[in-house]
């Protein structure tokens, strides 16, 4: 695989990351209200399904995975019920200022990860993004070596976007200096979760 074809990838990937979705706005939902650990939970948990996907894809399973409907249908739900239910919990929490709330816990961020790879395990766009973009960018068959760099390029701009996102948010937060505020950014945030998880049920 030549570096023409990685960039090539790259940069449909990186539209297809940076694209406004779910998974972003809930990157920042999170890390608006719980900090930039929580988002980056998120995000790793977004890439470990994406980069399953990949596996899928190099099997020869991706068009398999695009018609495991049900399974892909209880994921979804799933995750969009966590996310709705996350975005009422932010919605009616008390506002307390960023230097005061408490931290999550490695169980939380655990619990964010997981719904990270959930959503996109449950993701429909993610198979046929595969089947779509692989066999015309690196061809119909793939080797270790080829799926080692594709995950390599797909880390790298996640890396980008996720961080680019939480970086984004983070500094957002920064002005979070009185409860009046930090209640209108929670609601804000937890509109955008709730939100994110109907868009993730509705498709």
């Amino acid at each position: 695989m030549d570096a023409a074809t990685l960039l090539a990838f790259a940069a449909a990937f990186f539209v297809f990351a940076a694209s406004p979705g779910p998974d972003n706005m809930t990157i920042v939902a999170r890390t608006l209200s719980h900090g930039a650990a929580s988002g980056i939970a998120y995000g790793a948990g977004t890439v470990v399904g994406i980069l399953v996907f990949l596996v899928l894809a190099a099997l020869g399973l991706s068009v398999l995975a695009a018609e495991m409907t049900t399974v892909m249908t209880v994921l979804r739900y799933a995750g969009a019920a966590y996310l709705i239910w996350m975005g009422l919990r932010l919605w009616t929490a008390e506002p307390r200022v960023p230097e005061l709330r408490p931290v999550e816990d490695r169980r939380g961020l655990a619990a964010v990860f997981a719904t990270g790879i959930v959503l996109n395990l449950g993701n429909p766009k993610m198979p046929l993004f595969y089947v779509a973009l692989l066999p015309n960018v690196v061809g119909a068959s793939l080797t270790a070596g080829q799926v080692g760099w594709l995950a390599a390029v797909i880390v790298a701009v996640e890396i980008v976007v996720v961080g680019g996102h939480v970086l984004l948010a983070t500094r957002a937060r920064r002005l979070l200096r009185t409860p009046a505020v930090v209640r209108r950014v929670n609601r804000a945030a937890g509109g955008l979760m709730m939100g994110a998880g109907v868009v993730v049920a509705g498709r």
